[in-house]
């Protein structure tokens, strides 16, 4: 195997020893050989002797994220029992057959030993989403191999790597039935998903727990879904009997999509509005309204921080939609409140809602810790893979 190499700085080995999955431009002390964009290549010590096969990423600060600590056979074999593996661990989880739940993450990255590759599982239709050149280049070899390894499960896969391969690509479906729409169900809630004009893969796929809690919660209670994209969390309190609930997103698609997924479960006389508005200038206007409080809101933003570059400005944004919403809430009021910026640590989270709390000049007590679904498994050895951080907060 004549493949470029990667050579790592005396010293520089430890985060590989451990066997993080990221390498960093910093530990590459040279490189052999002239790697495109994409290719497969060997890591190495000071000494020559072989760590880990990866994809190569020119220009980055993540210059390879591996695929291998145990063999530098990365081959089509290699990527069948990787997929297989995962496939295993959602079946193992039930949720394959689950009597109220068609819609599950297959493969999660980091988590499944195969980073820069999302699939979710949308009642059939499979949505891949690469993070990496190296990764879409496989597209064609994985569209095959999860026909063979998902049978007649299995109605068509989708490419959603518009937004997020270097260069871009175009969205669309590599195999199999077309449908613009694609109704799918989540705790025997119905949803529409649009693949083509969805955020992420089609939906946020992440919080399906979070949003059983929010139905376990919502009995009798004023709901605000900030940031509400096509209303899972409102759908999950109306689920849940809430007195009145009300949608928020800037998105006028969105707000759209959320209105017909209310129609289609409870009806057009359901007890919920579809607003068009930017969230923060909304809330603010909250403490000035003559109608009954919200008394549970849910803020779920887009990642305020993509990077360490922006994380300061980041958690000023999220303190300072945190504070409104805080002091906004009645007395015994709760807030659900998260961040999905990998950047933002649990600790930078926790400290930001803690300054908001003191901002809003507020008692509050935390509830529970909210993490992602377990179809998201976080691999030990890369902690970063908890993106999704969330709090549970009620507010005195």
């Amino acid at each position: 195997m004549n493949r470029p190499r990667l050579i790592i700085a005396p010293g520089k080995e430890k985060a590989l020893l451990r066997r993080h999955p990221w390498i960093f431009s910093g530990a590459v002390s040279r490189i052999e050989g002239t790697p495109q964009e994409g290719d497969l290549v060997d890591v190495v010590d000071a000494r020559g002797q072989w760590m880990a096969t990866g994809h190569y990423q020119a220009g980055e600060s993540i210059v390879c994220k591996v695929l291998s600590f145990d063999t530098p056979q990365v081959d089509d074999d290699f990527f069948s029992q990787r997929l297989q593996s995962a496939i295993e661990y959602r079946r193992r989880l039930g949720f394959f057959d689950a009597a109220d739940t068609n819609v599950f993450r297959l493969v999660h990255a980091e988590g499944d030993y195969l980073p820069g590759l999302v699939c979710d599982w949308y009642n059939g239709v499979l949505v891949m989403q690469a993070h990496s050149t190296g990764m879409h280049r496989l597209f064609p070899l994985f569209t095959n191999l999860l026909r063979r390894l998902l049978g007649d499960r299995l109605l068509s896969v989708f490419d959603k790597s518009s937004a997020t391969v270097p260069g871009g690509s175009t969205d669309g479906f590599l195999w199999g039935i077309e449908p613009r729409e694609h109704e799918v169900e989540e705790n025997g809630i119905k949803l529409l998903i649009n693949f083509f004009e969805g955020q992420k893969t089609g939906f946020f796929v992440d919080q399906r727990e979070n949003r059983k809690l929010v139905q376990e919660l919502s009995n009798g209670h004023h709901v605000l879904n900030c940031f509400g994209y096509t209303g899972g969390f409102s759908l999950a309190a109306l689920r849940g009997g809430a007195a009145w609930v009300e949608t928020v997103d800037i998105s006028k698609k969105a707000i759209e999509l959320c209105n017909r997924n209310v129609q289609m479960n409870f009806g057009p006389d359901a007890p919920h509005q579809g607003t068009v508005d930017d969230v923060l200038q909304y809330i603010q206007t909250l403490k000035q309204s003559s109608r009954p409080p919200f008394d549970f809101i849910i803020l779920d933003p887009p990642a305020f921080a993509k990077n360490h570059r922006s994380l300061q400005q980041g958690l000023k944004g999220y303190r300072t939609i945190n504070q409104r919403a805080l002091e906004a809430l009645p007395a015994g009021g709760l807030l659900m409140t998260f961040s999905c910026s990998q950047a933002v640590s649990r600790d930078d989270f926790q400290t930001m809602v803690f300054t908001a709390a003191m901002n809003a000049d507020r008692r509050v007590r935390i509830v529970r810790q909210l993490p992602h679904a377990m179809d998201h498994p976080v691999s030990i050895h890369h902690p970063e893979g908890e993106y999704l951080k969330g709090l549970l907060l009620q507010v005195e």
